[in-house]
């Protein structure tokens, strides 16, 4: 065995999807989740049933672990309540016993004036509460000098077990009926991050962090592809071409008065009209070349783990 991880959130995407990859590594690998979710760990983990938010519980787990991962997350409107509190759970976690500590970065950071490349010194201007928190985390971690940190930034999830994502919940899920929806313009290149790619990188960072400085971010540049490029995948893993209307930002905006999810979601709509790519080349230093499944194959697979059929392109 390779050493042990904690995997905090371990039914989640991210998190299910990592500790299967650590596992196939040789890491004797522990999931930490809710009762309720045990079901969605990855098969051949450790199952540590306990509830996050019992920071004490979920420090007592991290016990002889050489790595944490903060995997956990909450639904869009509860992340003003939740995330930072998650954030020193992990860092407490990873304090138990001297570990590692890795976190998922994203791009929200950067605020709707970010440049279309983004790299390790991109500065960061959140323009939404989601960003602000997210840099809060981040400068929550750089605080922690008495641990290893290692950050991993990425764009917006598909693929893996479960949706979830941006592509079930809100690009196919008319898929059925003959029409996709498509958050901005077709022609705006926006960054992806194919999960069990992600997951990968991951383990390859980890097994390198003795060479890293002790606080370490890095961007995993995954598939950054414009609206019809991906469209384009989809119709062709299906075998049949869609039509494709927008997202009703109009009407998700006067809602968000009044459901939370709405607002968060407007507040990031910038995202699908600001072209942004992540710079992978720091990390390719380090881990060598970025695993990257072929982007058709890689909808292909998102697609069938969905419960959709893949049919050959023409």
């Amino acid at each position: 065995m390779k050493g042990r991880i904690l995997v905090l959130g371990g039914a989640g995407r991210l998190g299910h999807t990592a500790a299967r990859a650590f596992r196939s590594a040789g890491w004797q690998v522990a999931s930490l989740v809710r009762g309720s979710s045990a079901a969605g760990a990855a098969p051949g983990t450790e199952i540590i049933e306990v509830d996050a938010r019992d920071s004490a519980a979920v420090v007592e787990a991290a016990d002889d672990a050489d790595v944490v991962l903060h995997a956990l997350n909450s639904p869009f409107a509860d992340w003003p309540t939740q995330a930072l509190p998650f954030a020193e759970t992990a860092i407490a976690a990873a304090r138990r016993s001297g570990a590692t500590l890795v976190f998922p970065g994203n791009v929200y950071n950067y605020g709707a004036g970010m440049p279309e490349l983004l790299d390790e010194t991109t500065p960061m201007r959140p323009t939404s509460r989601k960003g602000a928190i997210r840099e809060a985390i981040e400068a929550r971690l750089r605080e922690a000098t008495d641990l290893r940190r290692i950050i991993l930034r990425a764009g917006d999830f598909f693929g893996g077990p479960f949706g979830g994502s941006w592509l079930d919940r809100i690009i196919i899920r008319n898929i059925h009926g003959g029409r996709l929806t498509w958050p901005g313009p077709l022609d705006v290149r926006h960054e992806w991050a194919y999960l069990p790619d992600l997951a990968q990188a991951l383990v390859s960072l980890v097994e390198a962090r003795e060479r890293l400085e002790p606080f370490a971010h890095f961007g995993f540049a995954g598939h950054a592809v414009t609206g019809r490029e991906f469209i384009d995948a989809i119709s062709r893993s299906c075998g049949r071409p869609f039509r494709v209307g927008p997202m009703p930002w109009w009407l998700l905006r006067p809602l968000g008065l009044v459901v939370p999810m709405f607002r968060e979601l407007s507040e990031i709509a910038y995202l699908w009209t600001t072209p942004h790519r992540i710079d992978g080349t720091q990390l390719a230093e380090v881990i060598g070349e970025l695993p990257c499944t072929p982007f058709n194959e890689a909808v292909a697979a998102s697609l069938t783990a969905l419960g959709l059929r893949r049919r050959r392109a023409r």
